[in-house]
């Protein structure tokens, strides 16, 4: 069967919640778009804002609070918030990339330590973090286990590796500066061939369910693993996978069953979050952002801008603005679609007005040097 790229659109959309606003909770949205990226607080609120009816963000803070949904480094290498119970399977898959990037990297060899130390110390770190513990007091822990300060790049990624979970420090979106961690519940297996990939075959699977179809190169570039281990994964779950044809003659794979709506469905203008993951989840990126676009959105620094989502495809970039949120549209939009933005807007600025009605203030140097917009308007906030 083959599949166009406007119905690979609409399937991901939809599986995203991203095709109407869903009556969830917030636990049970989350495992079903299966991770939000979450290095910058604001943007998991944001995203399930985008996708959710009536969203009230104290239900994200318990969720977060009573540890149900966590937020830890797994995909790409980057913070995600994840359902607890997907942690543990999520961080196993994980497991080759982050020893090899975390332990492999410049800042910890420098330190003097090795591989075997790195994993003494992290035995002993869990035990360390079964109570919360801040960033400081672990800095005095790792100085105290070694007899000597350990240098900043060195610890950070050491924590990296770890299988530690961000603790919540305070507003207005759960996580500040003031970092502070706590040991896994379920402890993952660590250096095991066999459960890395048990693990990669369990993600596979729960990426599918909120991202595909997809090809391979899609689920790679998703995880940050390497291609191989994809291939073998897939081969592995060869029978419960289905195959499918891209626009471009690419193998897809896709859940049997799973949610592939008809590519006439309409799909509403949203103003997504920073690092959205839907921006971010698949090797061919055009699905949702236009190859000319991509540029404009994803930074020299990786700096994922927060996106106008028009017809299922980024059409521009916005920032909240005093008096409403500014709108930057690559190119010229139809007046009923900036209706549909306006309304989008209002609602934006009355999420954000409780809480940080200038989120994403920091990244406003990326307007200063210049957004190729075709047209620029404020949405007012009322």
């Amino acid at each position: 069967m083959v599949i166009s790229a406007r119905a690979l659109n609409r399937a991901t959309l939809a599986r995203q919640l991203l095709l109407g606003r869903e009556p969830l909770d917030a636990v049970e949205a989350l495992r079903r778009v299966v991770a939000l990226q979450a290095q910058q607080a604001a943007s998991p609120y944001i995203a399930l804002w985008n996708r959710l009816r009536d969203f009230d963000p104290a239900r994200l803070d318990a969720a977060l609070a009573d540890r149900r949904i966590v937020k830890a480094t797994l995909m790409r290498l980057t913070l995600h918030a994840v359902h607890a119970e997907d942690y543990q399977g999520f961080r196993e898959a994980m497991e080759p990339t982050l020893r090899s990037s975390r332990l492999g990297d410049a800042r910890f060899r420098s330190s003097g330590l090795t591989g075997d130390d790195a994993d003494a110390l992290v035995a002993g770190l869990l035990k360390y973090t079964e109570e919360q513990r801040s960033s400081a007091e672990l800095g005095d822990w790792f100085e105290k286990r070694l007899g000597r300060p350990l240098e900043t790049g060195a610890q950070r990624m050491l924590r990296q590796y770890a299988p530690l979970w961000h603790a919540p420090t305070g507003g207005p979106w759960s996580f500040t500066h003031r970092l502070s961690y706590v040991a896994a519940a379920e402890r993952p297996a660590l250096g095991d061939p066999e459960a890395a990939d048990k693990g990669l075959r369990t993600l596979i699977l729960r990426y599918l369910a909120g991202f595909g179809p997809a090809s391979s190169a899609d689920m790679a570039q998703f995880a940050l693993v390497h291609r191989p281990r994809v291939k073998a994964a897939v081969n592995a779950l060869a029978d419960e996978l289905e195959q499918l044809e891209g626009p471009d003659g690419t193998v897809l794979y896709d859940l049997p069953g799973a949610l592939r709506p008809e590519e006439d469905t309409p799909a509403p203008a949203r103003l997504m979050a920073m690092w959205d993951s839907v921006l971010l989840a698949h090797a061919d990126r055009s699905r949702v952002i236009p190859t000319a676009y991509r540029k404009h959105v994803t930074r020299v620094n990786g700096d994922v801008l927060p996106t106008l989502l028009v017809d299922g495809q980024v059409a521009g970039v916005w920032r909240a603005a005093d008096g409403g949120i500014e709108a930057s549209a690559f190119h010229p939009l139809p007046k009923h679609v900036w209706e549909e933005l306006a309304g989008e807007a209002r609602s934006l600025v009355a999420f954000l007005a409780a809480r940080d009605p200038r989120a994403y203030a920091r990244y406003d140097h990326w307007w200063t040097k210049g957004v190729p917009a075709a047209e620029t308007r404020l949405l007012p906030g009322d």
